[in-house]
């Protein structure tokens, strides 16, 4: 049974479940819209400021990108599923190096088996709390570009050791659907060095390589972090659907820079997966006019979360 229906009548998840082609294409189209201003800023505006400006949210549009991509992985980016995959693998999926069908299959796991032994997501939530010491080295290697580098280089490297084994590439596939990493990375890369060459050619030809390559190895991965940590780090390992998930309240700067598309109501996700993102906030409200804000996780911001995951210790 879906943990909302524990909570809310089918008459209230109906119509916070329906889907919108036009609001899909609208999250779709924000999101390079976005991607497309920052670079503009920059290119009007040329100084070290604006620069960092763009790789960060340039960065979070990454992650935004790959949030639409697990939209479009529930069937609720669009109402067809022909439009979620099409939309959802190549304008989402692929030019962040990630493939829909393999994040699909390990991400419906982690729905199935939440905060369980079998969840394939409990590795990334099980380190934590952890001390602040621990956390500041990942967060330095991620703004730093180890993360990526290392991550982008586990990828090239799988590649090339299962180059045309189909079942050895599945078998591994799981290890980089978590972070929304491709296992066919040659059908991937063109379309991500495609992003980059078009940067290039509407600007400097360093443009791609400073606002899509920079952002994927550095404030991508500092984010898709922080998310990560926010949504289960430091809760209950249970079947409790209010204890073992976190909703993270973001203001304006938060949603601008970290937490893109709603992903912050992960709680209200996890109640009724096939709700659209953008329907997740209404649903947040509704579950706290029906008193049970007092037994839901809600982090009052991303400082907070990263406080029960270890940042005060």
């Amino acid at each position: 049974m879906t943990p909302g229906k524990s909570y809310l009548t089918s008459e209230e998840i109906r119509p916070l479940a329906e889907r919108s082609n036009l609001m899909g294409g609208w999250l779709v189209l924000h999101c390079w819209g976005t991607i497309a201003l920052a670079v503009v800023l920059f290119g009007i505006w040329p100084n070290p400021v604006t620069f960092v400006l763009a790789v960060m949210i340039i960065g979070s549009r990454q992650l935004g990108l790959a949030i639409l991509m697990h939209e479009a992985a529930h069937n609720a980016l669009f109402k067809s599923r022909r439009w979620n995959d099409i939309a959802g693998e190549w304008l989402c999926g692929r030019p962040i190096l990630a493939e829909l069908a393999a994040y699909r299959h390990y991400h419906l796991t982690h729905h199935r088996f939440t905060q369980t032994d079998k969840d394939p997501d409990l590795v990334l939530s099980s380190k934590f709390p952890t001390s602040r010491a621990s956390l500041r080295r990942k967060f330095t290697r991620d703004l730093t570009g180890q993360t990526g580098v290392k991550q982008l280089l586990g990828q090239v490297m799988m590649s090339l050791r299962f180059a045309g084994d189909q079942d050895a590439i599945q078998a591994a596939a799981s290890d980089f659907a978590q972070s929304f990493k491709a296992p066919h990375l040659w059908q991937s890369l063109p379309i991500f060095v495609g992003v980059m060459v078009g940067m290039g050619i509407i600007g400097d030809w360093w443009w791609g390589l400073a606002f899509w390559l920079l952002p994927y190895l550095t404030w991508f991965q500092f984010v898709l972090r922080v998310r990560n940590i926010a949504e289960h780090g430091a809760t209950e390992q249970s079947e409790n659907p209010l204890q073992n998930v976190r909703t993270t309240l973001a203001n304006p700067i938060a949603r601008l820079f970290v937490a893109p598309y709603w992903v912050n109501y992960h709680l209200e996700h996890h109640m009724v997966m096939h709700v659209p993102c953008w329907k997740l906030k209404p649903m947040h409200r509704l579950l706290m006019s029906k008193g049970l804000g007092a037994q839901m996780r809600v982090a009052p911001g991303y400082g907070h979360a990263l406080a029960e995951a270890g940042w005060q210790r």
